[in-house]
């Protein structure tokens, strides 16, 4: 299910555990996966993340050195960074998610999901206003 646009992902980080046993994986993975879940919370400008699947809680961890790398160009991710576009795509995602909650049985992970896509895109829609009413135009 779509509840992300790849076209906007810019960026990866990952958090490599390279000396975990395989006993203990699961537990340090899912306080890891906690540990990211709630940073990522604290950084989002709308408080919230776009993640279908609900994120247990579990007691926080120290996380090794991240890796951060980008995935596109930079001529590329200018391009893709454009607001009108990024408001389309949007905006069709946002349709995507609604489609598939009316079709389907779905759990409350992709309710939160699609408020959380339609803030972006009031966000996104407003800022694109503004800039028009600055006569910023492109």
């Amino acid at each position: 299910m779509s509840v992300l646009d790849p076209f906007e992902v810019a960026e990866i980080e990952m958090w490599p555990f390279w000396e975990i046993s395989r006993r203990d994986a699961r537990e340090i993975l899912n306080r890891a996966e906690c540990t990211i879940y709630q940073k990522a919370l604290k950084g989002s400008k709308f408080s919230v993340i776009l993640n279908e699947k609900e994120i247990k809680a579990a007691e926080e961890i120290d996380l090794p050195k991240s890796i951060r790398v980008s995935v596109l160009p930079t001529s590329l991710r200018r391009q893709r960074e454009h607001p009108d576009i990024r408001l389309a795509r949007r905006a069709r995602t946002i349709a995507n998610l609604a489609r598939v909650i009316s079709e389907r049985s779905v759990r409350p992970g992709i309710r939160q999901t699609l408020w959380a896509q339609a803030q972006r895109l009031e966000y996104l829609a407003r800022t694109r206003l503004e800039e028009f009413a600055r006569g910023h135009e492109e």
